[in-house]
């Protein structure tokens, strides 16, 4: 199974460019169905209100079930004070399974990481090649997983680049992904000293064209292992049990509130679409 760990969908309210103006999917997805690729985690655009964004994430992955996988976008510093209930409802009400955070909304803080501990879910944080805050970020909370898209950097910062794949070796609770990656060799590097096990295959659909960002993967010449980690092994071993014990408590709440026992589970887009 290949899955996309790292695709934008929905639209965005702020037109400063495509990043967030529009994200369809639909391209994306004939282009992704064509490569072979299973499975996507989605997030919205940048947006001016990222509860309305994580609510249109859960309307598109509903219009084509078992095909998605969901992340909840936060802003750390507009959110402030209400990461958690952000993120509680994405979890509980949708089966969202991991926290997107942008360098570009501001840096992330203690409170995203603490939300992400509480519900174990990994955080796909874009550093913008401000690398120094994973060195802060990651021994302050060992028990959350961080990845780390663009191997550091969007904008081809080879120094971002060496940063990451220094940290991914050190760092057990660090990964990186492939996305929108332009320098061959840097992959190279992060595969060598970090292992397979701590880099993901993303595509940073749909403005990058998956079957293009897959085609890196499979230059790699990894071992069959090796390469099915990368594809989807790494990315299902992050999400594995995300949100148990937090949702549990929160979906007996809900069966104690309506009495004929709708729970929220029965509303979860993206819970349907994750995996054993």
């Amino acid at each position: 199974m290949i899955i996309d760990c790292h695709c934008h969908a929905g639209k965005g309210d702020l037109l400063t460019g495509p990043w967030d103006t529009n994200a369809a999917i639909e391209p994306y997805l004939k282009r992704a169905r064509a490569a072979g690729i299973d499975k996507t985690v989605i997030f919205s655009p940048f947006h001016s209100n990222y509860e309305q964004a994580n609510a249109n994430t859960a309307r598109i992955a509903t219009r084509f079930p078992d095909r998605f996988l969901c992340f909840a976008f936060v802003h750390a510093q507009r959110d402030k004070g209400r990461i958690r209930q952000i993120v509680e409802w994405a979890v509980t009400k949708w089966g969202f399974c991991g926290i997107k955070a942008h360098k570009m909304d501001g840096t992330a803080t203690r409170e995203v990481c603490e939300v992400a501990r509480a519900f174990r879910l990994p955080v796909l944080y874009d550093v913008v090649s401000e690398t120094d805050i994973i060195d802060l970020l990651a021994p302050e909370y060992p028990d959350v997983n961080f990845i780390i898209p663009h191997l550091g950097s969007f904008h081809d910062d080879w120094r971002a680049h060496v940063r990451v794949i220094d940290q991914i070796s050190r760092l057990s609770n660090v990964y990186t992904d492939t996305a929108g990656v332009r320098r061959f060799d840097y992959l190279v590097q992060a595969i060598e000293r970090g292992g397979a096990h701590k880099v993901l295959f993303g595509s940073d659909g749909p403005w990058l064209h998956p079957a293009l960002e897959l085609q890196k993967i499979r230059l790699l010449k990894l071992s069959p292992q090796d390469e099915a980690l990368v594809l989807g092994k790494n990315l299902l071993r992050l999400i594995k049990g995300v949100g148990k014990s937090q949702q549990q408590r929160v979906e007996q709440k809900h069966k104690e509130r309506y009495a004929k026992g709708v729970s929220c589970s029965a509303r979860s887009p993206c819970a349907s679409n994750r995996i054993a």
